[in-house]
């Protein structure tokens, strides 16, 4: 056999052989993972993670040092998900890993992961700085309606709270904890005294309108400073099933009477 004719039987036995290895049969799967440890808005240490791969699995699940924390699934169009869990009671590093538990969508049996090691941080987390509003003066007057002495609201959702409005003999009562809360200090306002660490306060509740169940308050509370003459507050309160079955609502306004002021708010857990 010549020498052409060699190279040209080794080329054709190679292209043979590498025919039968299709190119699915040489592609592995498994999750890819991120993870970090930080301080969430409570001041609590978690550690957020994120996990993704190129095809379809109807069940990850995320383990920290070995614990299942939470389950996630890759899906289309983004074949990824993330979350977020507590960090473990221990001041060491964490090992976080994604393990594919279902079936592959390309028919591959489950049983692959991937790992990272998440340190623990050098700076301790540090708890939020919380405030309330209280109702100082005499009695709140905004709009036709009077807020009666000892209002008191909470930048948290744990502290019960007291708020009950009054107009043309009608009244409303909240209960005691809010839906939702957000406090706020716009450099802007100078809410001066007392120290505080707001000056706004916008807040969500539930109670009762005439002695009935089943109705909503959505207020706002400024505290301008001292004497009270520039603080404002807005109210809406509404049905809670039919929220266009509004009975009271005032734009946030100056107060005609009474005072609003902002607090920092005494430890508690």
């Amino acid at each position: 056999m010549g020498a052409k004719s060699k190279i040209l039987s080794l080329v054709f036995g190679l292209t043979a052989t590498l025919a039968i290895f299709p190119s699915a049969q040489v592609w592995a799967c498994g999750p890819h993972l991120s993870a970090e440890a930080l301080c969430n808005d409570s001041g609590q240490l978690v550690i957020n993670f994120s996990s993704f791969e190129y095809q379809a699995n109807p069940q990850i699940d995320i383990l920290f040092n070995g614990v299942k924390v939470a389950q996630g699934a890759y899906v289309a169009p983004s074949f990824a998900f993330s979350g977020t869990a507590p960090y473990p009671a221990t001041t060491g590093p964490v090992t976080v890993t994604a393990l594919a538990v279902g079936a592959w969508a390309s028919g591959h049996e489950p049983g692959q992961s991937a790992s990272v090691v998440v340190p623990y941080p050098t700076e301790p987390c540090s708890q939020p700085v919380l405030g309330r509003f209280t109702g100082g003066g005499h009695q709140i007057r905004v709009g036709d309606a009077r807020v009666t002495r000892g209002l008191t609201i909470h930048c948290d959702l744990l502290l019960s709270n007291n708020l009950e409005v009054n107009w043309g003999g009608n009244q409303f009562h909240m209960t005691e904890h809010l839906t939702t809360v957000a406090c706020t200090d716009d450099e802007a306002i100078d809410q001066f005294p007392p120290e505080a660490p707001l000056d706004t306060l916008i807040g969500v509740g539930t109670g009762r309108y005439n002695g009935a169940d089943g109705y909503t308050i959505e207020f706002t509370l400024v505290d301008y400073g001292e004497p009270g003459s520039s603080d404002q507050m807005a109210i809406r309160i509404f049905e809670s099933a039919s929220p266009g079955n509004v009975v009271l609502d005032v734009p946030l306004q100056v107060l005609s009477g009474g005072n609003l002021q902002a607090h920092y708010d005494q430890p508690h857990m």
